[in-house]
């Protein structure tokens, strides 16, 4: 099958949207399927600052894609069957003809909306839901427009189900973890004092809350490590504090290190659509204590596999980090707890449903094997 992803826009730096998209594609054109994901170069309902930066990398990206189509996605691998598209909108006269289209945000629903038949049957790939992004009111605007919607948390299939929108139209497929990249390589029990955060400036993540936490621990254990990353900075953050190590934007070679070296992860967003850093953590043993964020429900059960505490209260989130510091026999059964029970979401599992959920709107009641065969 032909199949097209339309992104908001192309980023330098890791996103957890656009890497569900990318590892989707990759998924998808091992199996066979004609997949293309597309980078609009402009787009409605980008803010002026976001969409002057993006312009800036779609250009250089469609620059360097003359010679190298993937030089500007260093932070992904992709597989060499996906292509990867630069257009100057992601209006009908840009886009391919295709059997399926994926909207994969809320900017992007608008395009595909008014796609005739000939793009193919129309997809919302639901990721996300918190005030950062748009109004509650413009999100849920487009969750009730005639696309089939696919969540990827069963928390965001209930905030999509109720605005109002048919339960024939919604279905939940929960992503995975890359397990190639994000394994085992260090025993729970053998680990040093060593906590790991994402640190971004995005407002929805909380950093400051989880650097409020861990100032709080490190005042009952000072000999606490705590080391930061995340895409959004390059350099160190003036604010941060001194006891506080900061990698950046580190590859998934490195993540996956410093996730081993871990006792604990910690995670202090306010809203996330699925979670994924934790989710990797856990990949790597690391004991997690994180704020119930929403779709983290999607794999994290308090006091069974992590423990979890409100959006928003430091202390709650200390008190968790404590616990954990203090309780290493409790420390180390949630980590192998968290470790087992993470090994159900792979990107296998995800994406062999969403190849079917594909070819039944598609092409109806074909099974997958004829599918496959027509496309070989």
């Amino acid at each position: 099958m032909r199949i097209n992803f339309i992104l908001p826009f192309y980023s330098v730096r890791p996103i957890g949207g656009l890497k569900v998209v990318y590892e989707y594609a990759n998924q998808l054109a091992a199996r066979g399927h004609d997949v293309s994901v597309i980078h609009p170069r402009s787009m409605r309902n980008i803010d002026p600052v976001r969409g002057s930066l993006h312009k800036l990398h779609s250009a250089a990206l469609d620059t360097r894609n003359r010679f190298a189509p993937r030089m500007g996605l260093k932070w992904q691998s992709l597989d060499r069957r996906v292509r990867i598209l630069i257009v100057p909108e992601a209006t009908a006269e840009h886009i391919p003809d295709a059997d399926a289209v994926f909207a994969t945000a809320w900017q992007s629903a608008g395009y595909v909306r008014e796609y005739s038949a000939r793009k193919g049957k129309k997809f919302y790939l639901v990721m996300d839901f918190d005030p950062w992004i748009a109004s509650q009111e413009a999100l849920e605007k487009t969750w009730r427009w005639p696309l089939r919607k696919i969540t990827i948390s069963n928390w965001l299939y209930e905030k999509v189900s109720a605005a109002g929108c048919p339960p024939s139209d919604v279905v939940n497929i929960p992503i995975g973890v890359s397990f190639d990249q994000f394994h085992l390589t260090n025993d729970i029990g053998n680990r040093a004092k060593k906590i790991l955060m994402l640190y971004s400036s995005s407002p929805s993540k909380g950093s400051e809350i989880g650097l409020r936490a861990l100032a709080l621990c490190r005042e009952a254990h000072p000999d606490l490590q705590v080391t930061l990353f995340g895409p959004t900075m390059r350099r160190r953050p003036a604010s941060l504090p001194a006891w506080a190590r900061y990698g950046g934007n580190v590859t998934n070679e490195r993540l996956r290190t410093l996730y081993n070296e871990s006792r604990i992860y910690v995670c202090s967003s306010f809203a996330e659509g699925f979670a994924l850093p934790p989710a990797e953590a856990m990949a790597c043993g690391c004991a997690v204590a994180a704020t119930d964020c929403g779709g983290i429900r999607e794999f994290a059960v308090n006091d069974v596999n992590a423990l979890l505490s409100a959006p928003g209260d430091a202390d709650a989130l200390a008190r968790n980090i404590i616990r954990l510091l203090e309780d290493d026999q409790w420390r180390v059964r949630l980590a192998i707890a968290g470790h087992q029970s993470i090994s159900r979401f792979s990107w296998e599992t995800a994406a062999n449903t969403l190849e079917e959920l594909i070819g039944i709107e598609v092409r109806g009641s074909l099974t997958l094997a004829t599918l496959r065969a027509a496309h070989a």
